[in-house]
């Protein structure tokens, strides 16, 4: 019996934690099911490095934008700058953008600028914004339902633990829910039962590798393979099998990431 394919939708494979791992971290993701993963750019800066690791392998798409815990020390980035990148066939998102007030709230003004600007791109490339979002829900829903308002985009919430009334307008904007080992941590209760309330046709799944491995990992690296321990959690959750609940994230995702559904390998 084959393995139920999933797809890791938000790791981090530039950093340092997987250097001179790739062959073996990809290796390990494939044995898992886990036959695609995204990784991100958080600054604009890494984006040649990024670009590289996505090119080199096949299962491995990218997005970029600038993090919002960096904007403050790093160029603003352009639309212009972002929508460039939308020519590349494996460029499928923009992200991660948002705002974190729990580190760096004296940010706040330059991140809600960058929010915009990322925003926009999203908006004209088609592309799906990916949004990080700590500390910051009554002006992440405030920001996300007035843009929305003014042009749609569609987008992820990812690495899903903010409140119950932002995912609300998160799902409501027809946004997308993404599930990372947050949701498996034994003390996660709060974050399962938000899960549980949103619809099953919105929810990714993720591992933000290298951070936040899902037990029995937890306290170690991550990365993309474990993926399928947060993917049984969900599946608990909805009352489904682990093989239907990981083809109904293949197909949010496919709905969400059309452009790397739509990828077909040159090789």
């Amino acid at each position: 019996m084959s393995t139920p394919q999933i797809t890791d939708s938000h790791c981090h494979l530039d950093f340092p934690d997987f250097e001179g791992e790739l062959e073996q971290v990809i290796g390990r993701a494939a044995e898992a099911g886990v036959t695609r993963m995204v990784t991100i750019c958080t600054k604009m800066a890494n984006l040649d490095q990024v670009r590289a690791i996505a090119e080199a392998h096949d299962p491995v798409f990218f997005a970029a934008a600038t993090h919002p815990i960096s904007v403050a020390a790093e160029p603003m980035v352009t639309v212009d700058e972002l929508v460039a990148q939308a020519d590349h066939a494996k460029f499928v998102g923009i992200g991660e953008s948002g705002l974190d007030y729990h580190y760096t709230a004296d940010s706040r003004k330059a991140q809600i600028e960058s929010l915009h600007i990322h925003i926009e791109a999203a908006r004209q490339t088609g592309l799906p914004l990916i949004i990080h979002s700590r500390d910051a829900d009554e002006d992440m829903a405030r920001i996300l339902t007035e843009e929305h308002a003014k042009g749609p985009f569609s987008c992820v919430m990812h690495c899903y633990s903010s409140g119950p009334v932002l995912a609300r307008v998160a799902v409501d904007l027809g946004f997308y829910l993404s599930m990372s080992g947050i949701a498996t941590f034994p003390r996660s209760q709060e974050v399962r039962d938000i899960f549980a309330a949103a619809p099953v046709d919105r929810i990714l799944v993720e591992t933000d590798a290298p951070y936040l491995a899902p037990p029995p990992h937890r306290g170690r690296r991550n990365e993309p393979a474990y993926t399928a321990h947060t993917a049984q959690v969900g599946a608990d959750l909805y009352g489904l099998s682990y093989k239907d609940f990981a083809a109904q994230t293949q197909r949010n995702f496919d709905r969400l990431f059309a452009k790397a559904a739509a990828y077909k390998a040159t090789a």
